[in-house]
């Protein structure tokens, strides 16, 4: 088991970076705030998360096993469709299965401070694991890139799953089903994009520097400005736009 025998100081240095921004994606939510035992859970449920990403990228890569491994196509289909998806495909499993009909969920930031702990809390198993495999330096560097970049993805799930709830609510169903495919879709390509690009390396490393730099600022900004405009799910009114 991982967690036994691992250096106190690695453990902080990998938990450390994913309860700060639990902690800052919390603060933001001025509207309403979430239950406590709700956010533990999801926490756990994005630890859960893993290991429906596990047996699934095993059997993708089983299904890619007669492709070189060196090749371009290869590494493609690894990060946009097996990885990508399955990370991304089992935070949205747990997330949707826990809070969609949860009544607290009565706010459209809701959506963002949900799909960003699950995230976290996936991040926060991963870091774990690789710390206690590499050391300090890869705490370091994730710390800044990988665990960020989750909870980036975490943003844009919420994003598109807040704008599905409200659309559930208001009756319109297609719209609702749209949303929740998008809520899937954007974070998975952003994060296939993210994964392809941070391991081909050579002239593709800068790439990777400026799409980090970016999507980060995206992010920091649509956090932001659903927080400032956030209302209650049923509310209609001159912001119904977000």
């Amino acid at each position: 088991m991982v967690l036994f025998g691992i250096n106190p100081i690695l453990m902080i240095a990998a938990i450390v970076p994913a309860i700060f921004l639990m902690v800052q994606v919390y603060k933001a939510d001025k509207l309403e705030k979430e239950p406590t035992n709700l956010m533990v859970s999801l926490i756990f449920l994005g630890i859960f998360s893993t290991l429906i990403a596990v047996v699934l990228e095993t059997i993708g890569q089983y299904i890619l096993a007669p492709l070189n491994p060196n090749s371009l196509i290869y590494n493609f289909l690894l990060y946009f469709i097996v990885v990508a998806f399955s990370e991304e495909g089992g935070k949205y499993f747990v997330l949707k299965r826990k809070t969609w009909k949860h009544p607290a969920f009565n706010c459209q930031f809701d959506a963002v401070v949900y799909s960003v702990f699950v995230s976290l809390g996936f991040a926060l198993w991963e870091n774990i694991q690789y710390v206690a495999m590499y050391g300090l330096e890869t705490a370091l560097v994730r710390a800044v890139t990988a665990i960020p970049g989750h909870a980036c993805f975490g943003v844009f799930m919420g994003v598109w799953y807040g704008l599905a709830k409200r659309y559930e609510y208001a009756g319109d169903f297609e719209r609702a089903k749209h949303n929740r495919r998008l809520a899937v879709l954007i974070p998975a390509l952003l994060h296939g994009f993210y994964d392809f690009t941070a391991t081909m390396g050579g002239g593709i490393s800068l790439l990777f520097v400026v799409f980090v730099a970016l999507m980060f600022f995206w992010a920091s900004r649509l956090v932001k400005s659903i927080s400032s405009n956030d209302r209650y799910i049923g509310y209609q009114g001159p912001r119904d736009q977000f």
